[in-house]
């Protein structure tokens, strides 16, 4: 009958077509995950290709970044100032399939983290044993100068007194070498304790960021702090070239002088800047805004005339591939040299 169900040869047909397109099915999707996996092994090696060629010019930038900043600093050896329109300005260097861009930042205009200690010589020196006075490099100790210009800046940007100098001595005991808390300061016996137990750095930091797992440090206000500081590879006071820096940068004169001086007036001081820059440090601190702050020689001789630390963001499209990277110059000794080298963002 014609509505009889299909038996024998004929139900065998209908299994083996079933069987045959559920085996199509899992081709398919083998097939689709197979194309999807390759694409991005492909993808993948084009990125990996793309990076390391870009860092390759990268590398190549720096080296021309090394050849100006040797020509900048042997122009004028008494002093460097703003002539010449290098300072923050961006420079394109085209390249095969792309173009890098670079920019000059003086890398002493900051407040140097390290400068919170003194001793122990520079980061450079640390694997020879003894610095170039014949000091331990492995030991610091805290520089109540350093401690009261970081407070200083803390106060300047809005926070309370009190928490300013907590926030600073505890960024000294951060990074100094012994285990007793100094003046509003914490040692590992409290970071021990918390939840998530860790220690003190116990030596110069290499990036500003390790300031965030201070104690009393907030998100907040590392976001405010974070334009303002710096690490530099020595526990220096930060070399602040009153030539190079930006009436934008008045809070850190003003830091200078502990708050005597605001911002504002700071920023008159820098706009009234001479061209040609200063030619003496007794010059600049003689102007009637600042003879009378009443400062120690040590803050005054803490400014320069001429700088010594130069930053450099390189970065470079390749294909849709950014690479980036900040590179550290040194020009105390010439030619240039270049210190450190940071890949990606911060």
């Amino acid at each position: 009958m014609a509505n009889q169900r299909a038996t024998g040869p004929a139900r065998e047909r209908g299994a083996a077509l079933l069987t045959v397109l559920m085996l199509v099915a899992v081709m398919a999707v083998i097939t689709a995950v197979a194309l999807e996996r390759l694409t991005l092994a492909t993808r993948m090696a084009q990125n990996g290709i793309s990076s390391d060629q870009g860092r390759a010019f990268l590398m190549a930038g720096e080296a021309m970044a090394a050849t100006r900043l040797t020509d900048l600093v042997n122009a004028r050896a008494d002093r460097t100032t703003l002539q010449g329109d290098w300072l923050g300005t961006a420079q394109t260097v085209p390249v095969p399939g792309g173009a890098v861009t670079a920019q000059v930042r003086d890398a002493g205009n900051c407040f140097n983290v390290n400068s919170l200690v003194s001793g122990g010589g520079a980061m450079g020196n640390v694997l020879t044993g003894v610095d170039a006075k014949g000091a331990d490099p492995l030991t610091f100790t805290t520089r109540p100068a350093g401690v009261a210009q970081f407070a200083a800046l803390l106060r300047l940007l809005g926070t309370d007194a009190r928490i300013a100098e907590q926030i600073a001595g505890a960024s000294a005991d951060w990074i100094d070498s012994d285990a007793v808390p100094g003046p509003g300061g914490v040692e590992d016996s409290y970071y021990q304790q918390l939840p998530t137990a860790y220690r003190t750095a116990g030596g110069l930091l290499t990036d500003p960021s390790e300031i965030r797992t201070v104690a009393g440090m907030t998100a907040p206000l590392y976001e405010r702090l974070r334009p303002w500081l710096c690490a530099l590879p020595v526990a220096e006071l930060s070399p602040i070239n009153i030539n190079t820096l930006l009436p934008d940068q008045a809070i850190l004169l003003a830091m200078l002088t502990d708050g005597r001086m605001g911002p504002d007036a700071a920023r008159q001081v820098l706009a009234r800047r001479p061209p040609d820059g200063y030619g003496s440090l007794v010059t600049f601190w003689g102007q009637p805004a600042l003879s009378g702050l009443g400062l120690s020689t040590d803050v005054t001789e803490q400014t320069k005339l001429a700088s010594r630390w130069f930053e450099v963001d390189l970065s470079i499209d390749l294909g849709g591939t950014d690479v980036k990277e900040t590179a550290l110059f040194d020009a105390r000794n010439m030619p240039v040299r270049l210190v450190r080298r940071r890949w990606g963002d911060e």
